[in-house]
């Protein structure tokens, strides 16, 4: 008979980091109450939980950023009390965060630059990021202007000046989220890489069959309490979700309904890109039925937010360049299209789909005014207002203390359920949403995704643009995907393979020749 420890090596690894009792309050809500758990050298650590369970405050008082109230940390046996980031990385803890703090007009060296106490001379620096960013797999060119890299790339350059600090612990938050699967692949070669190595590695991902794949151990966090641990190997993704919730999950379900005419129909958009290092559109082409789900895949940065606004009416084309029900809307803004029944939900939720500062009564105003008759002869109704503000909470579960706080005060998770809810609550005829369930959590990304399957149902013809592809296999009819401002020629989702989806996100444009060929 084997010993168990044999099998299972993590088991000798000596103990890293340990966090005892941690609690940490705001005003009105408990983000971290009692929290313990350890890490070993070497470990890869799974750190899981729906939005507002606690796991960004947790990892922030590891990587200090934020002091926790009681409770304490230890480091290697050491009493742990990072002040700050500084004092954190100087004990061998470094953060790659979800959004990149990056500078587009500036090279890849300079910017690892930015990030280093006291960095070596350009020349030196620019070779030790070529040696590293080899040495693991992450190949970089130092000279590069960042503004010109995928969004892939960037998140390497980020890893990268982690790396250069030699961490003994390496804090990951929603690392995968802007990656195309073969990019995965790489990230995850590297991380293997460094727990070989020894380094530890915190990974908070809302993405269970990666956490099944990458990681010895998990923490399960609901309401900023630790509920479980467990091994994500020996354990389903569905499983896992339902310790995340504390309830049983029932996965979206698909009417089978029959397709009608073409609702939407986009004949050649060729747009300039008005953002700032943005990527234009080139000739994109494709009709969605009523009743219709087309998935739009692609890596972060490949023309996304473009097609939004140039079907939104943010952005205006050629008059036939967009069509809603035959009629030739390309040249129209926001309002023509939304009284044709265009709702439109961009993937920026702050300042593009919300106003931070303004409640959230006012900001269901912004886009349902027209739709849902809420102004009477230039006045505002302000009682029918506040029973749409009211009605989106309650249907889309959104957690607030009410519809009178300022957008800005509510967690992402929340604030896009708000966001989706108020267009699906428009009795819409056509959808777009860019990233509907982007960083949030399970329970709340099935009800988004019932509610968007609910409204094609109902005849709506919709374009989900994602960068999840779990999402669009589980709900999407048809599938395209968009690369450096082309799309792919869509096709139907039965049968495509996540390879051949790997191939169109990474532009293989002649990929229906290369697939007929054979």
């Amino acid at each position: 008979m084997t010993r168990p420890e044999l099998l299972r090596p993590e088991l000798l690894r000596p103990e890293l980091l340990r966090v005892e009792g941690v609690t940490k309050a705001y005003p009105g809500v408990v983000a971290n109450s009692d929290v313990s758990f350890s890490i070993s050298e070497g470990e890869i650590h799974a750190l899981l939980g729906e939005n507002g369970a606690g796991k960004s405050t947790l990892v922030k008082m590891i990587y200090g950023l934020v002091k926790p109230d009681s409770g304490r940390m230890t480091l290697r046996g050491a009493a742990y009390t990072p002040a700050e980031p500084r004092a954190a990385r100087a004990s061998g803890v470094a953060m790659v965060f979800q959004h990149f703090s990056l500078f587009e007009a500036l090279n890849v060296a300079e910017n690892v630059a930015l990030g280093m106490e006291n960095p070596p001379p350009m020349k030196e620096l620019a070779s030790r990021i070529k040696a590293v960013s080899e040495e693991y797999g992450l190949p970089l060119d130092p000279a590069r202007m960042v503004g010109d890299l995928s969004a892939g790339e960037r998140q390497r350059v980020e890893i990268v000046r982690c790396l250069l600090q030699d961490p003994k612990l390496l804090i990951m938050d929603e690392p995968t989220s802007v990656l195309t699967p073969q990019e995965v692949d790489i990230l995850f070669r590297t991380l293997r890489q460094l727990s070989a190595e020894g380094t530890a590695i915190l990974y908070i991902s809302h993405k269970l069959e990666e956490i099944r794949t990458l990681c010895d151990e998990a923490t399960i966090l609901r309401r900023g309490k630790v509920v479980a641990t467990c091994t994500p190997r020996e354990r389903s993704a569905r499983e896992m979700a339902e310790l995340m919730i504390g309830a049983t999950l029932t996965p979206p379900e698909r009417a089978g309904g029959t397709k009608g005419a073409t609702a939407l129909e986009v004949v050649d958009l060729s747009v300039a890109s008005p953002i700032p290092f943005g990527t234009s559109l080139k000739n994109v082409s494709f009709k969605v039925a009523k009743g219709e789900v087309l998935g739009i895949a692609g890596v972060a940065g490949n023309g996304q937010d473009e097609l939004l606004l140039a079907l939104s009416g943010e952005v205006r084309a050629a008059r036939d360049a967009v069509k809603i029900d035959g009629a030739g809307v390309g040249h129209t803004g926001t309002n023509e299209r939304r009284a044709l029944g265009l709702v439109a939900a961009p993937e920026e939720r702050l300042g593009h789909a919300a106003a931070p500062d303004m409640s959230l009564v006012e900001n269901a105003l912004l886009s349902g005014a027209l739709r849902k008759g809420l102004t009477r002869n230039g006045f505002i109704d302000w009682g029918k207002t506040e029973a749409f503000a009211a009605g989106i909470v309650k249907d889309f579960d959104v957690r607030t203390p009410g519809t009178h706080v300022a957008a800005r005060a509510l967690s992402g998770g929340n604030l896009q359920k708000f966001v989706v809810g108020r267009e699906l609550s428009q009795t819409p005829t056509v959808i777009v949403i860019n990233q509907p369930t982007w960083g949030v959590d399970a329970a709340a990304a099935a009800s988004i995704r019932q509610a968007i399957l609910d409204r094609a149902a109902g005849g709506a013809a919709v374009v989900v643009i994602s960068q999840d592809l779990d999402e669009l296999l589980e709900i999407a009819d048809s599938f395209a995907a968009l690369n450096e401002g082309r799309l792919t020629r869509p096709r139907p989702v039965a049968g495509l393979t996540i390879d051949e989806i790997g191939l169109m996100m990474g532009g293989a444009h002649g990929m229906e020749v290369a697939h007929h060929a054979h």
